[in-house]
């Protein structure tokens, strides 16, 4: 399995390589995320997945989006989990290269994730794929920009992560850890844009597991946005703050 993420990623560094080359025209921002994560089991193979974000742009001070995500996880085992949901996005004009109006997004959504450990380190890998319905800025009769009709585009998402305990082999409960992750985004398919390339996120936190409860982190992401036109980029560095949540809804023990 690791493998074939390998040569994902690989696949995806040269549709970078490429990207990076062209002219560009960049602009950054300050952006502020607070976040809940939640995969709650029913029993050993299903369970739920709730997910909360709240992002603000000029770090707290305007809106940048909300995003309300929910999926059912099958465990295939106590390393692998396949998911699939719903999610929306709101997204509120905000930086420089602002949107004419908010406007929403629904997505459906699968994935893979498998998580393993490695020594001292803790790996998951995650593949995911979205079929998004996006409703963007349109011109009006009165010459104003509303919600237009959704544009049907797939993307594809590849996320590798790290965590490693400050003390001890593993992270036990009240323990504080590192933390760094990449997640690669990939539109295909029609009507996408000049963006194939959409974002890269970059990321480190400091973590500390909460007994019973899950993990708490807080800490920094570079997130590297391409705009339709593939000319506009945005780099927005952005504080991190995560409740990863792991209460089962049941006697289950995941």
């Amino acid at each position: 399995m690791q493998k074939i993420l390998y040569s994902l990623i690989f696949l995806c560094s040269l549709s970078c390589s490429h990207w990076a080359a062209a002219q560009r025209i960049h602009t950054d921002n300050q952006n502020a995320w607070l976040m809940y994560f939640g995969n709650h089991a029913f029993n050993d193979h299903w369970g739920l997945h709730l997910e909360a974000q709240w992002r603000r742009s000029e770090l707290f001070a305007k809106d940048q989006q909300l995003l309300l995500r929910g999926g059912i996880n099958y465990y295939l085992n106590k390393q692998a989990t396949l998911t699939a949901g719903y999610c929306f996005v709101e997204t509120y004009p905000y930086g420089e290269f602002a949107a004419k109006s908010s406007f929403p997004e629904h997505r459906i959504w699968e994935q893979f994730q498998y998580k393993s450990q490695v020594g001292r380190v803790e790996l998951v890998n995650r593949l995911r794929l979205e079929q998004r319905f996006v409703h963007s800025p349109a011109l009006q009769a009165d010459s104003t920009y509303a919600a237009g009709d959704a544009i049907y585009t797939n993307r594809f998402r590849v996320l590798n992560r790290i965590s490693i305990p400050f003390k001890g082999k593993t992270i036990e409960d009240k323990s504080f850890y590192l933390s760094l992750y990449d997640e690669l985004f990939v539109n295909f398919g029609e009507k996408v844009g000049m963006n194939i390339f959409d974002q890269n996120r970059a990321y480190a936190a400091i973590g500390y597991k909460i007994p019973k409860v899950g993990r708490l982190e807080a800490g920094y992401m570079l997130q590297t946005i391409v705009k339709s036109d593939g000319i506009k980029v945005e780099d927005n560095h952005t504080l991190q703050i995560g409740l990863m949540a792991n209460l089962p809804f049941s006697k289950a023990k995941k």
